[in-house]
């Protein structure tokens, strides 16, 4: 039990450090907070321009979910550039914790900053756009957005591996994958208009199944337990995802330890 006390206190200093910095940056918090209620409500703009309130609502889902799940992506895939920005990458990759206390603080962290990011544009939009929630599913939402941050845990682990080899070009890597999964995903779009090679790749990715099971839910009332062709992708996903990306960290830690890569700025 004092193990577990220790670790979890251990989690949350990282919870807290994360909070701090966003304090700090709380300028560049809001000027990334403007722009994706802007990005947002010019998608869903385009559905109001046709005259389409099943388009509209297709496209709303889409950038409100999108947006949560690339918040979660950022975080945890970023931490490491962060910490390298600020000069304390060496002192807490050579701190006495776990590494698995780290990535579960960073982990709810992200978690609860995307809930709140998320919330924000929600009420954005609802105030522009008047629709009928009446068939709508929320707890089917809610399961899949559970189910949608667990995968991309895993991911965004495996992702933060990426600043720490690389370290002149490790965060641009980063937001390269985050731009593939957007483009093969079906955030805006079904996946049924990409080609046969890209649809393929759209399996692989556990927005896909998403976006496709919180659009069902919401437009068409589906519940979960119609969709189990979207749910057990992303529990499957789940249970390899977080357990392969921690094990990937842990590795990419000691080879940057043994070559010298924590020191290093650029």
């Amino acid at each position: 039990m004092t193990v577990m006390t220790r670790e979890l206190k251990a989690s949350y200093a990282f919870v807290a450090r994360n909070w701090h910095l966003t304090k700090r940056y709380w300028g560049w918090e809001a000027a990334f907070l403007v722009y994706a209620v802007a990005g947002a409500l010019s998608i869903t703009l385009i559905g109001k321009d046709q005259g389409d309130d099943r388009l509209l609502f297709y496209l709303m889902i889409g950038a409100i979910f999108w947006n949560y799940l690339s918040v979660l992506f950022q975080i945890l895939a970023e931490q490491i550039a962060w910490e390298r920005w600020e000069g304390t990458l060496e002192y807490t990759m050579m701190a006495p914790v776990r590494r698995v206390s780290q990535l579960l603080g960073s982990t709810f962290y992200a978690v609860v900053y995307g809930l709140v990011h998320t919330a924000v544009i929600l009420v954005t939009l609802a105030l522009f756009f008047g629709l009928d929630l009446s068939r709508a599913d929320f707890a089917t939402a809610g399961l899949f957005m559970l189910l949608g941050s667990l995968s991309f845990i895993g991911i965004g682990m495996m992702a933060a591996i990426l600043p720490l080899i690389y370290v002149e070009r490790g965060a641009q890597m980063t937001f390269v994958l985050q731009s593939l999964l957007l483009l093969i995903s079906g955030v805006y779009y079904s996946i049924e208009v990409l080609p046969d090679w890209m649809q393929t790749l759209s399996r692989l990715s556990p927005a896909t199944y998403v976006l496709d099971g919180v659009r069902r839910g919401l437009i068409d009332g589906a519940a979960p337990a119609s969709q189990f062709h979207n749910v057990w992708p992303l529990v499957a996903m789940a249970v390899v995802l977080i357990p392969l990306g921690v094990w990937m960290f842990g590795r990419a830690e000691r080879y940057a330890k043994r070559t010298g890569k924590l020191k290093r700025v650029g």
